[in-house]
C-alpha cells in the first residue's frame, strides 16, 4: 500500500511537528515514495528549505534533477532509525527516517537544505562550485550560504526524535486503517455472495411488494429509510441495497445509534484529533470517512440526540464534517441508508426528532413487515434456518415435528426472524443427534401471548397437508374437541350442544381418538 501523503500530512499529529520542526529550526519535513522519489515532486508542488540557494537549485530544472537524485541516494542508505544521510549535491545535509507498515518499506520521511553548524565551513565550496557550475541566479552567493539554516550538533537527535515520532504514528495509523479495510474486504467478501434479494427469504405477498421496490432502488443512490421492528432484518435489506448497486465494491459499514453515548457517537462517527478528550491519544478516522465512496447504515437512528442530529444533518446537506476537536472540515461522498423501530413522524409531531432531519431522510421509505403480518413464510424460514445450521456445524439437517411446527403458528413472534432463527438454534442444540426436533423442547409461551383463532388454523392446515384428507379432517376434529372440552372445563352436553351434535355421538368421538377426559 503506497504513502498516501495528503492524508497523512492531514493527520494532527504530523501537522503539528511539521510546524515545530518548521518554528525551532526552519526545516521542511518531505516524504518520498519506497523507490526515494519526492512525492511533493511528482505533484508538482515545489517547497523549497529557507534560503536563496536552495530556492535558485530548486528552480532550475537540472538543480532539481539533482537533488532528486541527492535524496533517493541517500534514503537507500537508510536501515532503521532517524540518521544524518551526508551531504546532498549541494554540500548540504539530508536527514532521513524509513517508514516501513504491512512489513515492507513503504517510503521515508526526510529533510535536507540545511547545514550541522560545526560542518558549515566544510559545505561552503561545495555549495558554492554547485551555484557556479549550474549557473543558478543567486545574487552575492557567498551572503547566500550565509542565509542558510544551522542546527548545531547536540539539536540533530532532538530534530531525530521528532522525525521518528512522526514515523511512528504514521505506523501506527496505517495498521489502524489496514486492519480496519481488512476487516471490511473480509466482510465483502463473505457478504458479497450472501446479500442478494434471493437471500432475503420469503414469498408472502408483503415481501413481495418489498422486493419490487427494492428493484426500483437498487441502480439509485437516493437515501434510503428503513422502518420495522427489531428483528424484522433492516440491516440485511440495507446491505442488499448497498450489494446489488452501484457502490458495491466500495465499503459498507453500519452502526447502531443507540449503542453508544453522545460523545462516544460522535468520536465514532466523525473521528477525532489527538488530544481532542481524555484517551485520545492519537488521531482517529471516524466511520464517515471509512465509508466514503460507500454507503453508511445508521440504524435506530430516532435515538439521537438533538446535538447529534444537527450534525448528521449537515452531513447529508453538505457531505461535509468536522472531527471532534479538529478545525477544518472533511468531505465525504457517502450514500446514507438510515433505520428506525420507531414512528419518526410521530417523534417529529413530538418534537423528539428534527423535521427538516426527517425529510432529508425520508426521500424513499421502506416498510419491512413483522414476521406475524408474512406468516405464510414461516415453513421456508425455518428449512432455511436449519439448513443454515447444519451447513455450520457440519451435520445432516434436522426437521421440526408436525406439533412443533404448528405451536409455531400459534407464536405471535415479537422478536421477529431473529427470534425464529434464536429458536430453532435452541431446538437444534437441545435435540442432540435426533434426525426430528421432538414437540416436547419447545418453548414454554404465555398463554395471553399466542396468536389465537387465524394462527392456530393455519398451523392445522399445514398439519393436514403432511397426509391425506380423511386424516387432517380428523385431526382437525380431535383439535377441536379437545380445545372445546378446555373451554367448557369438561362440560360434555355443554360442548355438545355448542358444536351441533348429541352427547352420545361425542362420546364415541372421544373415545374414538383417545382424548383424556
Amino acid at each position: 500500500m503506497p504513502i498516501d501523503s495528503a492524508r497523512l500530512e492531514d493527520l494532527q499529529i504530523i501537522r503539528k511537528i511539521r510546524e515545530t520542526v518548521r518554528r525551532w529550526w526552519g526545516i521542511e519535513l518531505s516524504f518520498t515514495d519506497a523507490k526515494g522519489y519526492v512525492l511533493d515532486h511528482g505533484k508538482g508542488i515545489i517547497i523549497p528549505p529557507q534560503n536563496r540557494i536552495c530556492t535558485a537549485c530548486l528552480g532550475d530544472k537540472e538543480g532539481l534533477r539533482r537533488c532528486n537524485e541527492s535524496i533517493e541516494a541517500a534514503v537507500k542508505k537508510l536501515n532503521g532509525g532517524t540518521k544524518l544521510l551526508g551531504p546532498c549535491h549541494m554540500g548540504l545535509e539530508i536527514v532521513g527516517t524509513p517508514i516501513e507498515f504491512a512489513g515492507e518499506r513503504q517510503g521515508s520521511l526526510f529533510a535536507c537544505g540545511f547545514l550541522v553548524d560545526e560542518k558549515a565551513q566544510g559545505a561552503r565550496s561545495t555549495a558554492l562550485a554547485e551555484v557556479n557550475t549550474l549557473k543558478l541566479p543567486v545574487v552575492q552567493p557567498e551572503n547566500a550560504f550565509e542565509s542558510i539554516q544551522r542546527i548545531e550538533a547536540r539539536e540533530v537527535p532532538r530534530l531525530a526524535d521528532l522525525m521518528d515520532t512522526t514515523v511512528e504514528e504514521i505506523d501506527a495509523y496505517e495498521n489502524a486503517v489496514a486492519l480496519r479495510e481488512k476487516r471490511i474486504r473480509d466482510l465483502q467478501d463473505e457478504l458479497g455472495g450472501r446479500y442478494r434479494f434471493a437471500d432475503i427469504i420469503g414469498k408472502s405477498e408483503p415481501m413481495r411488494r418489498l422486493y419490487a421496490l427494492l428493484d426500483k432502488l437498487v441502480a439509485s443512490d437516493v437515501t434510503v429509510l428503513i422502518h420495522g421492528e427489531n428483528g424484522t432484518g433492516k440491516e440485511l435489506i440495507a446491505r442488499a441495497l448497498h450489494f446489488n448497486g452501484p457502490r458495491k465494491q466500495r465499503q459498507f459499514v453500519a452502526q447502531n445509534c443507540s449503542a453508544l453515548n453522545d460523545q462516544l457517537l460522535e468520536s465514532e462517527l466523525f473521528g477525532h484529533v489527538k488530544g481532542s478528550f481524555t484517551g485520545a491519544t492519537r488521531d482517529k478516522p471516524g466511520l464517515f470517512k471509512v465509508a466514503d465512496g460507500g454507503t453508511f447504515f445508521l440504524d435506530e437512528v430516532a435515538d439521537m440526540s438533538p446535538a447529534m442530529q444537527v450534525k448528521l444533518l449537515r452531513v447529508l446537506q453538505e457531505g461535509t464534517f468536522v472531527p471532534v476537536g479538529g478545525t477544518k472540515p472533511e468531505k465525504v461522498d457517502v450514500r446514507i441508508i438510515a433505520a428506525s423501530n420507531k414512528d419518526l413522524r410521530e417523534a417529529v409531531v413530538r418534537r423528539e426528532f428534527r423535521e427538516d432531519l426527517f425529510y432529508r431522510l425520508h426521500v424513499v421509505a421502506l416498510e419491512v413487515p413483522p414476521l406475524r403480518e408474512r406468516i405464510d413464510d414461516l415453513p421456508i424460514l425455518v428449512d432455511h434456518f436449519l439448513e443454515s445450521n447444519a451447513q455450520r456445524t457440519g451435520k445432516p439437517s434436522k426437521k421440526l415435528h408436525p406439533e412443533l411446527m404448528a405451536a409455531f403458528y400459534d407464536w405471535n413472534w415479537p422478536g421477529n426472524v431473529r427470534e425464529l432463527e434464536n429458536e430453532i438454534e435452541r431446538l437444534v442444540v437441545l435435540s442432540g443427534d435426533a434426525e426430528v426436533v421432538p414437540p416436547e423442547l419447545r418453548a414454554q409461551r404465555p398463554a395471553s401471548a399466542t396468536k389465537g383463532g387465524s394462527a392456530h388454523l393455519a398451523a392445522l392446515v399445514h398439519r393436514g397437508l403432511q397426509s391425506d384428507l380423511a386424516t387432517a379432517v380428523g385431526a382437525l376434529e380431535k383439535e377441536l374437541i379437545e380445545t372445546g372440552l378446555r373451554e367448557v372445563s369438561g362440560n360434555k352436553s355443554k360442548l355438545a350442544t355448542m358444536l351441533g351434535v348429541s352427547r352420545t355421538t361425542l362420546i364415541k368421538k372421544i373415545r374414538d381418538y383417545g382424548i383424556a377426559e
